[in-house]
């Protein structure tokens, strides 16, 4: 496994600021040429460090902007791939994790209406491996911000 130096840290501050970023402008900030950084970038990719470039889209502008949370309580047993399989399927979801107390799963749902959601939310309540839901339906968000290269302490 790659480790991770401060100089690596920096770097990844940088994309996460702004992924278009040249090299050059990246070796401007954390004071190497532009190909030392695209080296220390390919490396932070091959590890899977850094697992891609991508743009940040408004949701709602797209028109995806009704969103829920649900959390998940599963019939019996249910292994982590198979609620990932069976949630997979649906287009409203757009994360799942497994976690710990009463629920096995909290899925973050969104959709085009309050319909389509419900639309989802049914699918997902029919689901052979759900047993019950209990779904929160986002008013606003308050705070959305991508991770940061070095974790506070």
């Amino acid at each position: 496994m790659l480790r991770v130096d401060a100089l690596d840290q920096q770097i990844v501050s940088c994309l996460v600021a702004d992924a278009r970023s040249s090299y050059a402008q990246i070796g401007s900030v954390v004071r190497l040429s532009a190909p030392a950084v695209k080296r220390r970038v390919d490396k932070l990719v091959a590890a899977g460090i850094v697992r891609g470039f991508t743009a940040v889209v408004d949701p709602a502008a797209l028109g995806w902007g009704t969103e829920a949370f649900v959390e998940v309580h599963c019939r019996g047993n249910v292994t982590p791939a198979r609620i990932r399989t069976e949630l997979q399927r649906l287009p409203q979801v757009v994360a799942a994790y497994t976690v710990s107390g009463a629920a096995d799963a909290i899925v973050h749902l969104r959709a085009a209406s309050i319909g389509h959601l419900e639309t989802g939310l049914e699918a997902l309540r029919a689901m052979d491996v759900v047993e019950s839901t209990t779904s929160t339906v986002v008013l606003s968000t308050l705070i959305d911000r991508p991770p940061a290269a070095q974790p506070d302490a």
